[in-house]
């Protein structure tokens, strides 16, 4: 009997491993660690509607009823659950195995981000907490944990979507989806990974690239001061062609001479391998740590933007980062990658990643392909009047600047979206501390303070209009940047957003900062031409959402679109650039260049021919 119990773990063992982890690659490409544990996979669950989950006990669970599939979210269909409602509370569970060898080492558990709030417990003890839905945080429960043990790990996370207390995204604040407002995610949505790490280990570097002088600078960040020594090798290939030593202390700063440096750009995506090694002070190593860097430079100069002091035109496509069967989480890592060579196959040079905040993965495949990025955050949903709004939206937003800010294809920070209902005091006070904020974390970036919306303190003016007469659109456009004055957004042909926080509205009267022609000026969305299956049918669909009067027949969209891009074109001594909307179809909206489910709509070669249309030399120029 005993060796039947025994052949049966074994084939039930050998079961377990044969199933699948979903998304199992390592979730910070850039600063990634051998020692690690992928917690994604099957774990418990159990809603929480009346919020009593604390007062029954749940911390201290050892099972729920639910069966969910993490990292996918629970309204996504690959999750399992497919629960499309509000959901304010949600708790997880599942058993983590702490590895003997990790005995020494500090424990991080770690999360690539929980929608909105979330709490952490083991065996019942609340171990830490993180807010904001949207940046990734690191838990050290070396405390709660014995090397060589097995512990409940329960994770309750809390939303208010419908608060005005934070930012939705573009998760829909009505029950179904509706205009450009599409199915919520809540709970767990990105990795869920532990890791060991020396308690003298370095937690973070922020790498600067200077290609005028021909080097990096790198300021590490540890997570103790034990007197040892971190050496940073940059790598091309096999070879090394910088190495520095420095005290592994705080205070310490790595510069690394880089003769005839490889630039990074869209054109060449070189990029460099980074090595960190941490010893201590009889020369042991401690921690290692694999990374890497893009050399490039963006700047502003006058109205013109430029990469590696070249003259860069973007011509960036919106991209919403939702998929049918994940919601706000990609079903693997190629699909991520695939999304950025959809959009090269269409001509675009890049994306602004709209009202979400992108995983690191889809970074990296940017920074591998040549695919320039505008970062952004979700704040639809937010009253961004609200002193305590600020408070949230600062704190989450600083996260992900810092997580973020060593990828060489993120080029602009764009934390807001159309904010057009201002207060006189507290949003003017928000968007300045935002900016500064912003600067502070990242001086290298230019800076989008709303995009589309009322800047207040900002490096670039960017505009929304979806005017779909071309003609009409290249005067609108020659106006708005050659006549500085107030900007009356009524008059663009936005919607109206459904918000009703507080009653303010758009102000004529509200004395915020005009357009001096003393910074680039982009159209940073444009376009949104419809069209869905069967359009140039009578009995094409109607229900579905997009801007204008739809075009009845291909020829139509074609000719409709060439002209927006021709009339941008046109104008380019004021017009530094566009954003097109958008990449898919996102559920209802359906104006997208392939379809939601990545099929395209036209022939790519046609739409290539559009989009890659530049007024720079040398680049495809327009003839």
């Amino acid at each position: 009997m005993r060796f039947f119990a025994s052949l049966f773990v074994a084939l039930a063992s050998l079961m377990a491993v044969a199933v699948e982890i979903p998304r199992k690659e390592y979730p910070r490409p850039q600063f990634e660690r051998d020692q690690w544990q992928n917690l994604n996979g099957q774990w418990d669950y159990t809603f929480d509607f009346a919020g009593s989950g604390l007062e029954q006990g749940y911390p201290a669970a050892t099972t729920f009823e639910g069966k969910i599939t993490v990292p996918f979210c629970p309204e996504s269909k690959l999750s399992g659950v497919e629960h499309k409602d509000f959901i304010n509370n949600i708790w997880y569970h599942r058993e983590i195995a702490i590895p003997q060898e990790w005995e020494g080492k500090n424990i991080l558990l770690n999360f690539g981000a929980v929608y909105y709030n979330a709490e952490i417990f083991i065996d019942g003890t609340l171990a830490g907490r993180h807010f904001g839905g949207s940046s990734s945080f690191s838990q050290d429960i070396t405390p709660y944990v014995k090397p060589g043990s097995k512990h409940n790990l329960v994770v309750h996370a809390s939303s208010d979507l419908r608060s005005g207390k934070q930012g939705a995204g573009k998760q829909n604040l009505q029950y179904a989806s509706y205009g450009c407002n599409y199915t919520r995610t809540t709970g767990i949505w990105q990795t869920v990974w532990m890791e060991a790490v020396s308690p003298g280990g370095i937690e973070s570097a922020q790498v600067l690239t200077d290609i005028d002088q021909n080097q990096i600078v790198i300021m590490p960040k540890f997570y103790g001061n034990g007197g040892g020594k971190l050496t940073v090798a940059l790598k091309e290939g096999d070879k090394t062609v910088a190495k520095a030593t420095v005290p592994a202390t705080n205070s310490s700063v790595v510069v690394l001479p880089v003769k005839k440096p490889k630039l990074w750009s869209p054109e060449s995506p070189f990029l460099y391998d980074l090595e960190y090694t941490v010893t201590d002070s009889e020369g042991k190593v401690t921690d290692e740590v694999d990374s890497y860097v893009g050399m490039r430079k963006i700047h502003i100069d006058g109205n013109r933007i430029y990469l590696n002091n070249e003259p860069c035109y973007q011509r960036l496509v919106l991209d919403q980062g939702f998929y049918p069967d994940g919601i706000w989480t990609a079903p693997s890592d190629e699909a991520l990658k695939h999304d950025i060579e959809l959009s090269m196959a269409a001509g675009f040079n890049g994306a602004r990643l709209h009202q979400k905040a992108f995983e690191e993965r889809f970074y990296y495949w940017a920074d591998k392909l040549g695919y320039l990025t505008w970062g952004e955050a979700p704040s639809w949903g937010m009253d961004a009047n609200d002193p305590e709004v600020a408070r949230n939206f600062l704190t989450e937003w600083s996260e992900l600047v810092t997580r973020d800010r060593n990828h060489p294809s993120l080029v602009i920070w764009t934390p807001m979206n159309e904010e057009w209902w201002p207060d006189r005091v507290q949003y003017p006070r928000f968007a300045t501390d935002l900016y500064d904020l912003t600067k502070t974390l990242d001086p290298t970036r230019p800076v989008n303070d709303a995009s589309g919306g009322c800047h207040i303190k900002t490096d670039i003016w960017t505009i929304h209009n979806y005017e779909q007469d071309p003609a009409r659109l290249k005067q609108i456009l020659i106006d708005a940047s050659t006549n500085p004055g107030p900007v009356d957004y009524a008059d663009f042909g936005m919607p109206q957003k459904n918000i009703g926080f507080n009653g303010l509205r758009h102000n004529n009267s509200y004395n915020f900062p005009r357009y001096d022609k003393k910074m680039p000026f982009l159209i940073d969305e444009v376009g949104g031409i419809k069209w869905v299956k069967g359009q140039d049918k009578a009995n094409s669909d109607t229900q579905s959402w997009g801007y204008g009067e739809p075009p009845k027949s291909e020829a139509e969209f074609l000719n409709r679109l060439e002209g927006q891009i021709d009339a941008i074109i046109d104008v380019n001594g004021n017009v530094w650039g566009y954003c097109y909307t958008q990449l898919t179809d996102v559920e209802q909206e359906q104006n997208g260049i392939y379809y939601y489910d990545r099929t395209p709509k036209f022939d790519t070669k046609l739409i290539h021919a559009i989009f890659s249309k530049t007024p720079l030399k040398g680049e495809g120029a327009k003839k």
